[in-house]
């Protein structure tokens, strides 16, 4: 069994070279076309249309007594997020480079991910057919900018032609040397031993610590051919069979999992795409999962031959549908319930920290930046709008949800304007909804400037809960999310109020004094006070006389932004790091447009400028490239860190009762006045 990862970047032949390879297998009897809309992989409308992927999709194919289960990414840098839920879930991946426009952007950035993930990886230089195809110097541009521990598995015969082919090594002395050269790098011995004597060092050895080496991640196999052809592939196959690691199977061990995909089917119901890693899950079975949340397996599917076919179990290793778990969400890990495996975590524990950017599949890409307003066409359909959005997020955790009830309006984070379109055409097609969207803004951060505390006291004016609370508030590390801590003891309030009050904390610091999610902070419960429950002589529960969840639940968020006011905050904004390859003629002209975007850049001769600049102006960036570089410049660019904002400090517009105004907030959440 083999999970394996199809990644490149858009357009470099993802979905046709999937295609081809269940066509080689025998899945398909004939090759569908991005082109004409007819794939395995695309099946939503917008992907036909667009001739682009957008959700992952799985499919599977047998080669000799290996399953692989073939995995189709998006290569759009938009739908990032989706290929980063996919990558905790493989053995391996095979990175398409095109034979034409080389290594592009997006194809460093996931070649960076594979490899700090030490995901198994091959390369397939694809379109070896196509005028303008290139052996030599697309090798060179993998080894200088993906990885130097790259070697050729084999000569390409006629680059450009449509007879193009692809001849693989198989024991040449040429072939031998290049292998020790690469391989050598990482095992010395090889290399004294090949200098001793070189017969001594077989090919059979070098093929074996090739294998050795590519299951490790230090080795990149790099294969030639032509997806639409045909050429290379089944050299690429053999490869994939025989360098690249099959799953690792505990089916006697304890059931574990990961929910890498989330979807709806046809009636409304939930689907989990889970990979198995230990264990064999039934039907019927209940599970645990995301720290407490627990359903019942209704029915399972497994891929096999190029379909869903439903059965009883799934094993350790292989990739499944899950129905019947209601309340799944994309990340969770799964369990048998009360397995002791997965204990009830206490407070301060549950879940991953607000502002963490490891929330979501394996952490390694950065968060949504962006956020836009999305306005349904008819008033009366903003009801329907939440709830279509609400269905999308499970899909797309990343897509953030925020509702403003003052202003009737949802907004939504996005990495890119293309997400903006398939939102769109996503709500129009299988919700019947139209909308628009207002301008793309910036997320901004905040983080605590100096230490804040603040406290109210049950029965003690101006407090009109029952409740007690003290809260201070301090800067905490970079990427530390929020921390909640105690400096009361553990037991001095119920376990239920204790909660109550992480929750609400974490809550309310998804806006800070500007408006904005403030993160890398420490949070330290100082005072804590409640009234037992009270009943009069006839037994009945007086509210009046005992405190409850609610009481907590209002009174923190004063105390927490009372605090952080005398803390402070600094908003910071995402800057994105940026590469920019440009004809030399055009470098003059172009400093004095970066300086404009507010880009801070380091020109690095003859033509590439590096620097940074705010993720703000990097879409404009992005549209005037092509007209200021003939269409001939490069752009790389992918998120850094958050820097304090220069200039007015951005405002958000607050969506919840606004603790920062007591007046008004009472207004809001006591009854009385």
């Amino acid at each position: 069994m083999l999970n394996l990862g199809i990644l490149a970047h858009v357009d470099a032949g993802k979905t046709s070279l999937t295609e081809r390879l269940l066509h080689a297998a025998g899945v398909i009897d004939e090759m569908g076309s991005v082109d004409d809309g007819n794939t395995q992989t695309d099946s939503l409308a917008l992907e036909r249309r667009r001739g682009i992927t957008i959700k992952s999709a799985v499919v599977s194919f047998a080669v000799g007594d290996t399953t692989v289960n073939l995995i189709d990414t998006p290569g759009h840098p938009d739908f990032i997020a989706e290929v980063e839920r996919v990558l905790g879930v493989l053995d391996g991946a095979v990175l398409v480079v095109s034979a034409v426009e080389g290594v592009q952007a997006q194809t460093r950035v996931l070649m960076r991910t594979l490899r700090r993930l030490r995901i198994p990886t091959l390369v397939f230089v694809n379109k070896i057919d196509r005028s303008g195809a290139r052996y030599e110097g697309v090798l060179r541009e993998i080894a200088a900018k993906l990885s130097p521990a790259v070697v050729a598995m084999g000569a390409v015969t006629g680059p450009g032609t449509r007879t193009a082919g692809f001849t693989p090594f198989d024991g040449q002395a040429a072939f031998a040397a290049d292998l020790v050269d690469v391989l050598a790098a990482q095992e010395e011995s090889l290399l004294a031993a090949y200098v001793d004597d070189e017969d001594a060092v077989t090919y059979p050895r070098l093929r074996d610590e090739l294998v050795a080496q590519t299951g490790q991640a230090l080795a990149h196999p790099v294969f030639f051919g032509s997806a639409i052809t045909g050429a290379g592939v089944e050299a690429l196959i053999a490869g994939i069979v025989e360098l690249l690691p099959a799953a690792m199977n505990d089916r006697e061990g304890p059931v574990s999992g990961t929910v890498f995909k989330v979807e709806r089917g046809p009636a409304g119901e939930k689907v989990a795409y889970a990979r198995m890693f230990g264990g064999t899950l039934r039907a019927r079975d209940r599970l645990s999962f995301g720290g407490g949340r627990e359903g019942k397996i209704t029915a399972i599917s497994v891929f096999d031959g190029g379909t869903a076919v439903r059965r009883q179990e799934v094993p350790a290793g292989r990739i499944a549908r899950l129905w019947g778990l209601a309340d799944v969400r994309i990340g969770d890990a799964i369990r048998l319930a009360g397995h002791p495996g997965d204990p009830i975590r206490p407070a301060g524990q549950s879940g991953d920290p607000i502002g963490s950017q490891t929330r979501h599949g394996v952490g390694e890409f950065a968060p949504p930046t962006l956020e836009t307003v999305v306005v349904p066409g008819r008033p009366g359909d903003r009801g329907t709008l939440h709830l279509a959005l609400a269905q999308l997020a499970e899909q797309d955790p990343l897509i953030n949800l925020r509702q403003d009830d003052l202003r009737q309006e949802i907004s939504v984070s996005l990495y890119g304007e293309v997400q903006k379109e398939v939102i769109q055409a996503t709500l129009a097609t299988d919700y019947g909804l139209d909308v628009t969207f207002r301008e793309t803004t910036t997320i901004c951060v905040e983080r605590p400037s100096g230490t804040g505390a603040a406290f109210e006291l049950i029965s003690v004016a101006p407090n009109p809960f029952l409740a007690t609370v003290g809260l201070r508030v301090e800067p905490g590390p970079v990427g530390g999310g929020v921390e909640f801590r105690l400096e009361v003891e553990l037991g001095s309030l119920p376990y239920a109020f204790m909660r109550t009050i992480e929750e609400t904390v974490r809550e309310t610091l998804r806006q800070g004094l500007h408006g904005w999610e403030v993160l890398d902070c420490v949070v330290t419960l100082t005072h804590s006070g409640y009234y037992a429950r009270q009943s009069h002589a006839n037994g009945v529960f007086d509210k009046s006389m005992s405190s409850t969840a609610g009481d907590f639940r209002n009174l923190v968020p004063l105390v927490l932004m009372t605090a952080l006011r005398r803390a402070g905050t600094t908003v910071y904004e995402p800057l994105h790091r940026f590469r920019l390859e440009l004809p030399p003629d055009t470098l003059g002209p172009m400093l004095p447009v970066l300086a404009r975007l507010g880009a801070i850049p380091r020109t690095r001769p003859p033509s590439v400028v590096e620097g940074e600049i705010p993720a703000a102006r990097v879409h404009e960036l992005e549209q005037r490239l092509p007209g200021l570089t003939r269409g001939e410049g490069v752009l790389e660019c992918d998120f850094d860190r958050y820097e304090p904002v220069r200039g007015p400090l951005p405002e958000r517009p607050r969506t919840d009762h606004n603790p920062l105004d007591r007046k008004e907030y009472l207004l809001h959440v006591v009854r009385r006045v």
